[in-house]
């Protein structure tokens, strides 16, 4: 296969896939979707200037070849650029590829001094509290020190307060403003999409099913962003 029919392959591809992730209405030149779709999607921003040039080599390629002579033979280097794109977009990785860790939770029942005990021995920011099999929240640093700063306003004794179960310390707000659960069959992109839309994101909480109380098989936080990279550059 020549370098300019797979190369028009590559880019039928990725017109079809942008206008997949665009939803929007009218018939968009391709340069226009680009534009349109790196607002919101890292894979077409970081190849925003490569596709770019792909539409305009497309354009003479397409425009002024005939059926004996292709006008213009895209080189190695820019084939394979165009073609790891349309993988990326149509077969992107996903979390799956990634280890799954050994979160270190704590029962429902537990008390907030154990909670802050197992914090202290792990070191972990993000806590999360099961019940059995189930995940009922997740415990944070800045949910811990914000309800033992209001027991001290209240003036409460704080020995005592420190046996609240750490169920009831749960607020479900969190869940929804700090932690984006997602599934093994999600994408990385997507992992990486949540950090950049919401910067009060904690962590990424992968579940066997996708699904919030299911058993957590990672937890991603933002030091996990330079190896999701690595995934998407690989």
């Amino acid at each position: 296969m020549s370098n300019a029919i797979e190369f028009i392959s590559a880019y039928n591809t990725i017109d079809s896939r942008l206008r997949a992730l665009y939803r929007g209405k009218g018939n968009l030149q391709f340069s226009d979707l680009v534009r349109r779709c790196a607002e919101f999607n890292n894979t077409v921003r970081k190849y925003e200037e490569d596709l770019l040039l792909c539409a305009r080599l497309r354009n003479v390629i397409v425009h002024e070849s005939n059926k004996d002579r292709i006008i213009a033979e895209p080189c190695d280097d820019m084939t394979q650029l165009i073609c790891h794109i349309a993988e990326l977009l149509s077969m992107p990785p996903r979390l799956s590829v990634l280890k799954e860790k050994n979160v270190t939770g704590i029962d429902a029942a537990a008390t907030l001094a154990d909670a802050l005990v197992r914090i202290a021995q792990t070191n972990y920011s993000n806590l999360p509290v099961c019940r059995g099999d189930r995940t009922v929240g997740i415990l944070n640093n800045r949910r811990v020190v914000r309800v033992i700063g209001q027991a001290l306003e209240r003036g409460e004794d704080l020995d005592e307060f420190l046996l609240t179960p750490c169920a009831e310390i749960l607020q479900e707000e969190d869940m929804t403003r700090f932690y984006r659960v997602l599934g093994p069959r999600d994408t990385v992109q997507e992992a990486l999409d949540a950090f950049e839309n919401n910067r009060k994101l904690l962590a990424v909480v992968v579940t066997q099913s996708g699904n919030a109380g299911d058993k957590i098989i990672n937890l991603l936080t933002s030091a996990d962003i330079p190896q999701l990279m690595r995934i998407l550059e690989d």
